[in-house]
């Protein structure tokens, strides 16, 4: 039996994403109610997916999954972090933000952090799972694919940026893909 389960995002792409890593699951994602607004007024990646997919379940009365994710550089002391994607108002304006902010910094280590959080309908979360993925920040754009600062976040196993990759190869290498990993085997015990 399928059972539904509430993404706490508006994001249609971000539904897909998630619906590739949960395709055999036995789960249907839906979004969220367009009108539901919530807040990330969290300090970690976990408080702003638990906040999101509790706060979405008791809303609706669904189960809900929910991720947070960012660009954490060492460097930098750890920033963008919870504010990546509110680094600049579009991809570009953060890329070129992060660089300028790195300037000639030699150590340009940084790691992509995913925390999954998954709520019952009553808001409890039941379920958390968190994906980290280490590389380095190049100091100029490379690759076309992907979205965000995957075109300067370079991976030096593969030697390829996220944007260079193929989907299938970044969704297995991936925050996001390692979070996913980790949590199937629990959201399987929940059916």
């Amino acid at each position: 039996m399928t059972k539904i389960l509430m993404v706490a995002t508006g994001n249609p792409g971000k539904l897909q994403e998630m619906q590739a890593y949960l395709a055999d699951s036995g789960w249907e994602l839906i979004l969220k109610p367009e009108e539901l607004e919530i807040e990330e007024t969290g300090d970690t990646f976990a408080a702003n997916a638990c906040l999101k997919a509790s706060q979405v379940a008791q809303a609706t009365g669904n189960w809900t999954i929910a991720d947070d994710s960012g660009l954490q550089v060492d460097a930098l002391h750890g920033a963008p972090g919870v504010y990546s994607a509110r680094y600049g108002k579009t991809d570009s304006d953060r890329i070129a933000r992060l660089l300028h902010e790195l300037g000639d910094e030699i150590n340009r280590q940084a790691q992509f952090v995913c925390v999954v959080a998954i709520a019952t309908p009553n808001g409890a979360i039941v379920l958390q799972s968190e994906g980290i993925c280490r590389g380095e920040i190049l100091s100029a754009s490379r690759g076309d694919g992907g979205f965000g600062y995957d075109p300067i976040f370079y991976v030096p196993e593969k030697q390829l940026t996220f944007a260079e990759m193929t989907p299938e190869l970044k969704r297995s290498l991936s925050h996001r893909g390692k979070a996913f990993t980790a949590l199937l085997p629990q959201l399987e015990a929940l059916k």
